[in-house]
């Protein structure tokens, strides 16, 4: 049942090359059912080329004097030319659903073929061109009778629909003759005639784009005056022209051979006269008399005949003569055409020599493209991998600075317990410090006297290089290595001791100052007049709080407000151990930054004691103002040149804006 329905909506139209014919046909069918949902199906018959001829630029040549290739090159062109016809034709029915079959005929089985198609495919409606059974070869049937075989042969449930000039025509038999008549019932064509219509001819020769061609020509040659006034002519006469061209349509085409009316007029004159041999004289002369009127008058009309064919062979000439101009110009313009070939062939060989190349770049473009996009799918690949790794990294990274956090916290728990753990070695020193002060009396020879030999080997022959550079008064110590100990050795001149008595005394003052503050003495050499001192590694506080360059690597080193709260503290418990010595109290009489030294945990000693000869109390405040003054020195990071009295009577405030910023922000303890 679907497949009827689908049937039914289907409408078949039988087309050809011809553009014009073939859309006036399809206008047509698309106004007919404008408003039925249908799908038309173009059966287009193509050109193909003719087993007898094949068609050139030069016209028609024999089949077997063309050779194969160039018999293959007809039929690409001919191949795509039909293409390209039979989609302007689909492009031609818009949004209507349109299917295509292409039927290849060599003229003589074209209307067998069509009845044959109709039951294959049990056609229901059949719009059929009049020009689509027009043959390509004279031994073919005319037009008119292969449309009068398929009318004929279809079946019955099949609507044929003849169209001629995109009208709607009908067939109609009579005295064994076929006739074309319109909507009218004017007759169009008869099926006796072979000829095509002289306005046929003329419509194919001249087309209606005749204006666009003189342009082509005028752009390929310049046109004389006469070929203007020429087309002139012939556009002035055109109108002329095809009014003569409807009067021989308009004049039923009959075609009667003159050989059989003649024929069927001397049949009748001997019937007559056959008949006039059973008749009297009378009855003779009466029929006679009749049949001389009868001929008289078919001379008389046979006159007029051939005036007004004079006439029409007059204006046929002069139509003939017009026409032959046009023709003779219209080969002009093909000879120039032919002419231009040779350019327009190296012009298309140039083109397709660009075209090749603009293919290589295409595809060198491509090669480059599929290149990039490769490379981008890696990076791409890359770019997650790295984004993975990122994320896992970032992952570690927290698990790190959460670890580090809690390293960090250990080590601020170790530096706590390490700071209380130095308080209590500090209290535990300066508690046996205390009870060792009564080595100051008892004077005890406890130390190691060197040799000049074991001196000079220690430090190198005194050499630069063991030089202890100091921004202080030790301009002669030396660091040397003593039984595999770090020692310090300074050296004493002439200005500092006069004599060997005045040496030895000063050995036996430091001797017995034994202090965890103070700096020890680990040894002596008599003959070089060198003191052996514990070394310590940080050196001296001038160096560290007043380094010349504010960038050096031992500016403020270590020396946070902690450390800076310790040295205070260290050096004021030596300051204390001097001036509680027994039996008398002992003045340091030059405290500053230069006599402060640091071991490697920061802890302060004080160096540098004069030897007591007579100490009071002046000496003792002179004392504490140095050490007032170091102690400012410390906090605030500079060296103080002018009294401490000076900083004590600033504000508080203002103190607290001088702090060294190098010893942090944090908290003093």
């Amino acid at each position: 049942m679907a497949n009827e329905m689908e049937r039914d909506n289907k409408v078949y139209i039988a087309i050809n090359s011809d553009i014009h014919d073939g859309f006036l046909t399809l206008q047509w069918a698309l106004k007919r059912w404008n408003s039925h949902s249908i799908t038309i199906v173009i059966l287009y018959a193509s050109n193909n080329i003719c087993k007898d001829y094949v068609v050139t630029p030069m016209g028609k040549l024999p089949r077997g004097s063309v050779n194969e290739e160039k018999l293959k090159e007809l039929e690409k062109l001919e191949e795509a030319k039909n293409q390209k016809i039979l989609w302007r034709y689909k492009v031609f029915c818009g949004n209507v659903k349109v299917e295509a079959i292409k039927i290849e005929r060599y003229d003589e089985s074209i209307q067998n073929f069509m009845v044959d198609l109709i039951y294959r495919l049990k056609i229901n409606k059949l719009v059929m061109s009049l020009t689509f059974m027009k043959p390509s070869s004279w031994k073919s049937r005319s037009a008119i009778s292969g449309s009068f075989f398929v009318h004929r042969q279809k079946p019955e449930y099949c609507e044929l629909f003849i169209i001629c000039g995109g009208k709607l025509v009908f067939l109609r038999e009579g005295n064994n003759e076929g006739l074309i008549e319109d909507d009218q019932g004017i007759m169009v064509a008869k099926s006796r005639s072979m000829r095509q219509s002289f306005r046929d001819l003329i419509i194919k020769m001249f087309p209606e784009n005749s204006s666009k061609l003189l342009k082509n020509q005028s752009d390929l040659s310049s046109s004389s005056t006469s070929n203007i006034v020429e087309f002139d002519q012939w556009e002035k006469y055109k109108k002329e022209i095809d009014n003569y061209m409807c009067q021989l349509l308009s004049s039923n085409f009959e075609e009667i051979d003159d050989f059989v009316a003649d024929e069927i007029l001397h049949k009748n004159i001997i019937t007559e006269l056959v008949m006039a041999e059973n008749m009297t004289v009378q009855e003779k002369k009466e029929v006679l008399r009749i049949t001389f009127l009868e001929i008289k008058e078919a001379i008389q009309l046979s006159r007029e005949e051939a005036k007004s064919h004079v006439e029409g062979q007059a204006k046929a000439q002069w139509a003939i003569t017009l026409c032959t101009r046009r023709a003779e110009e219209i080969d002009g313009c093909i000879n120039d055409e032919l002419a231009r070939k040779p350019d327009l062939k190296r012009e298309l060989d140039t083109t397709k020599d660009e075209l090749i190349e603009l293919h290589t770049e295409v595809e060198v473009t491509k090669s480059k493209l599929s290149s990039i996009l490769e490379l981008q799918h890696e990076l791409s690949t890359k770019m997650q991998l790295s984004s993975v790794a990122r994320s896992r990294a970032e992952v570690q990274l927290e698990k790190v600075l959460k670890q580090r956090m809690d390293t960090v916290k250990e080590i601020e728990e170790f530096r706590r317990q390490r700071d209380v753990l130095r308080r209590r070695i500090t209290f535990c020193r300066e508690k046996d410090a205390i009870g060792n002060a009564s080595m100051l009396i008892e004077p005890r020879l406890e130390y190691k006297e060197f040799s000049a030999a074991e001196i000079r080997t220690a430090t190198d022959g005194f050499s630069n290089l063991m030089r202890l550079k100091s921004g202080g008064d030790w301009t002669d110590v030396y660091k040397a290595k003593l039984h595999h100990t770090s020692v310090a050795i300074k050296l004493y001149s002439s200005a500092d001791v006069d004599s060997e008595d005045t040496f030895q005394t000063k050995v036996k003052f430091l001797s017995h100052m034994r202090h965890p503050h103070m700096l020890s003495m680990i040894g002596y050499c008599s003959e070089l007049r060198c003191i052996v001192f514990e070394y310590m590694n940080n050196g001296c506080l001038r160096d560290i709080l007043f380094s010349g360059t504010r960038g050096s690597k031992r500016r403020n080193y270590g020396l946070n407000w902690q450390a800076r709260i310790c040295i205070v503290a260290n050096v004021c418990t030596g300051l204390c151990f001097l001036h509680r010595a027994k039996p008398r109290p002992v003045a340091h009489g030059n405290l500053n930054p230069s006599k402060i030294l640091l071991d490697h945990n920061n802890m302060a000693k004080i160096h540098d004691v004069r030897i007591p000869l007579s100490c009071d109390k002046s000496d003792l405040r002179s004392d504490i103002r140095a050490y007032g003054n170091l102690v400012l020195q410390i906090l605030t990071g500079r060296n103080w040149a002018g009294l401490v009295e000076e900083a004590i009577m600033m504000d508080q405030s203002k103190l607290i804006e001088v702090l060294d910023p190098m010893a942090g922000s944090g908290h003093w303890i």
